[in-house]
């Protein structure tokens, strides 16, 4: 199982604990608040008010876009919240015919399991608003998470690609939502694939102004992006894992749990490739949020 460590982090380890980044993780939050209903948007905004009651001065919750990033600036208090950092992932092996959604989910410690949990209690007007915050907070930061390919995957207990160091990465700063912000500045050639997806890619497609829009969808655009449940979102993204990620790792389509290599570089062509599944991602997760929260609040 995963050790989430921030002091990690901090050191610039090849081990980050972030999935997306604050970039990523807000920018689903925004398409996801453009995209709800008045009555959930006037929600969205009560519950912010009981950001006080969570006890997380370090992690402010004044948006929804500090709501998806939330879960993660925990990492700093892992006495207190280690328990919940299982819920960010759900690892599948590669090797396998397909995602199995009753594997590797003990005692319903994955994030499969508790982003229908995560909306049942957002949903319940009976309880307190900050557990119901708490809710929100990690159900928009876990959906995005799971739309992250390499948060549905995995390749010899690596994971998630976290044992896998992509050599010819440059060291793109990167921000922790901290109060103050946190800017970590990881060294270039010691970065590994996970990151590569949670950070790199997201700033390149920036950088490339390939980020989705933020903006109101037509609702036949909502029709076919927002679409499927938790399990099909999983083996999209192990799907993408398998057939793109460790693909281009490796240099092939691994389809036996065989010894493959620790370090490896990755063309420039196939990172720009890389791009449009970062946009595509970004924006399902974030319209897919937004139908989830109109169901749970509109």
């Amino acid at each position: 199982m995963r050790t989430y460590l921030l002091a990690a982090l901090f050191a610039c380890s090849a081990q980050p604990a972030l999935a997306w980044g604050d970039l990523g993780h807000r920018t689903i939050a925004n398409i996801a608040l453009a995209n709800v209903s008045p009555q959930a948007k006037e929600q969205i905004a009560t519950l912010l008010k009981a950001q006080k009651e969570l006890g997380t001065a370090k992690c402010p919750v004044k948006s929804l876009g500090d709501a998806a990033n939330w879960p993660d600036c925990l990492r700093g208090e892992s006495w207190r919240w280690g328990y919940t950092f299982p819920w960010h992932y759900h690892d599948g092996d590669i090797t396998e015919p397909a995602f199995n959604i009753k594997a590797n989910c003990s005692g319903g410690q994955c994030a499969t399991a508790q982003i229908p949990r995560f909306k049942r209690i957002l949903a319940d007007k009976s309880l307190p608003a900050a557990q119901r915050l708490e809710a929100l907070a990690f159900l928009s930061h876990v959906v995005g998470d799971l739309h992250q390919p390499l948060h549905a995957a995995e390749h010899n207990h690596d994971a998630g690609g976290n044992g896998v160091t992509v050599t010819n990465l440059p060291g793109e700063p990167y921000i922790i939502n901290t109060t103050p912000p946190t800017v970590v500045n990881p060294k270039a050639g010691t970065l590994n694939l996970h990151w590569m997806w949670d950070n790199f890619l997201v700033i390149r497609a920036k950088r490339a102004g390939q980020l989705p829009p933020v903006r109101a969808y037509t609702q036949a655009e909502k029709d076919a992006i927002a679409t499927g449940d938790v399990a099909d979102w999983a083996q999209e993204s192990w799907t993408i894992a398998r057939d793109t990620v460790y693909a281009q790792a490796f240099g092939k389509v691994v389809v036996a749990a065989e010894k493959t290599e620790k370090n490896v570089t990755i063309s420039d062509e196939a990172l720009d490739a890389d791009v449009p599944i970062v946009r595509q991602r970004l924006q399902q997760a974030g319209l897919r949020l937004a139908k989830m929260l109109d169901e749970a609040l509109g």
